[in-house]
Order: C-alpha cells, then sequence, then structure tokens
C-alpha cells in the first residue's frame, strides 16, 4: 500500500497534466487499475494517438496478467470459479508478488490484500490529481514506474530462477524491440522469461533419478 501511495501520486500527477478530469481519473484507476498501462494511456492521449491503437496497445500490455494468474491458480485450486473470477479481476504485479510469497492462500486473505491495494491505488491516483498544481516538471515522474518494478524484482531475487528469466527477459525484449518497435516487446519477453522461469522450477523440483 505504501508502495501504491508513491506510484498512484505520480500517475494522478500526469494523468490530470494530460488534461483528464478529476471524474476520468478516478474512473480510470478503478477500472482500467493498471499502472503501467496507465502511464502509457496517459502518454498516447497526451501524443494524440488514435483510440484503436490505445486500445490495443493497453491490451498486449495487459496480457501478462493471464500468466500471472495461471501462476496462482494452484494455490486457489479449492475456490469456487467465481469467487478465481473476482480475485483475477483485481490482481495486479504488486500483489501477485505478495500472494506468491505466501504460499498456500484462502479466497477471503486475497479478497482482502486486493481490495486494499484497489482502493490505495485509487485514493492516491486523485490525491496526485489534486497535488498537481504544485508539481514542476512531470517528465521526472515517468521514472516511478520502472523504480516500482525493479523493487518488486528486488524482492524476488532470492530466488535463483529469477536470475535467469529476468536476464532472458530483458535480453528478449530489447531484441524483439530492436526488431518490431510496438507492445509486443512486452508481451514477447513476458512470454520467454516466465517459460524459462516455470521450466526451471519444474527441472529443479522434478525428483532426482
Amino acid at each position: 500500500m505504501l508502495g501504491y501511495l508513491g506510484i498512484g501520486i505520480a500517475a494522478g500527477v500526469v494523468e490530470r497534466a494530460a488534461g483528464m478530469s478529476y471524474a476520468e481519473i478516478l474512473l480510470l484507476s478503478m477500472v482500467l487499475y493498471a499502472g503501467s498501462a496507465q502511464f502509457v494511456l496517459t502518454s498516447m492521449l497526451t501524443l494524440g494517438n488514435p483510440a484503436p491503437a490505445i486500445v490495443l496497445t493497453v491490451f498486449f500490455l495487459n496480457l501478462r496478467h493471464l500468466l500471472l494468474s495461471a501462476a496462482l491458480a494452484p494455490a486457489l485450486r479449492a475456490v469456487p470459479a467465481w469467487k478465481n473470477a473476482l480475485l483475477g479481476l483485481q490482481l495486479t504485479d504488486e500483489t501477485f508478488v505478495v500472494a506468491s510469497a505466501r504460499g498456500q492462500l484462502s479466497a477471503a486473505w486475497m479478497a482482502g490484500l486486493n481490495l486494499a491495494a484497489w482502493g490505495t491505488w485509487a485514493v492516491a491516483n486523485v490525491a496526485g490529481a489534486a497535488l498537481s498544481g504544485y508539481a514542476g516538471n512531470t517528465k521526472a515522474l515517468a521514472f516511478a514506474l520502472p523504480s516500482m518494478f525493479a523493487g518488486l524484482l528486488v524482492l524476488q531475487m532470492k530466488l535463483r530462477p529469477a536470475w535467469s528469466a529476468a536476464v532472458i527477459a530483458a535480453a528478449s525484449g530489447v531484441a524483439i524491440h530492436r526488431l518490431w518497435p510496438g507492445p509486443w516487446a512486452v508481451v514477447g519477453a513476458t512470454l520467454l522469461g516466465a517459460s524459462l522461469g516455470f521450466a526451471i522450477e519444474r527441472w529443479k523440483s522434478a525428483p532426482s533419478s
């Protein structure tokens, strides 16, 4: 929640600077509810990109949530499908990291985590919009999101597969972006990194012959 306050306020400042109203910022933070997608959407609106391009970019950018949900699915196997659907709708990168470190999950605990993060994010976005008048150069706030992802990566570095997955994802993301610039660089890097991490985990957990 403390991490969401910082990044959420930054998002609100940037969104307000892009000309969004308070109602639009609140709606965006509660419905889209994705830090990276909101920053990208705001940037594309500022540049005057057409709506189909914005929708497609956000769609590809958020495809990684399918992988996050699949990774947590075994820990929530006993939860009814309709509850899993509701829990999955509010899953983010940050709540995934917290939940994956816990092990066995319950629907009530996961709902509490999701709602606390969701509410904090919405409040922080509106607070950032209210404080936007006191902000100077908002370009520096673009580093807030990469900083949060860097922090999440550090939390996972105690796991050896995370090192390999991070290196492969970073290298493949740069390579794909150089060859075919666009949102698929993020999707491709995510798929390759996650697949490698999954393969290493399966290999380590396999019984030795």
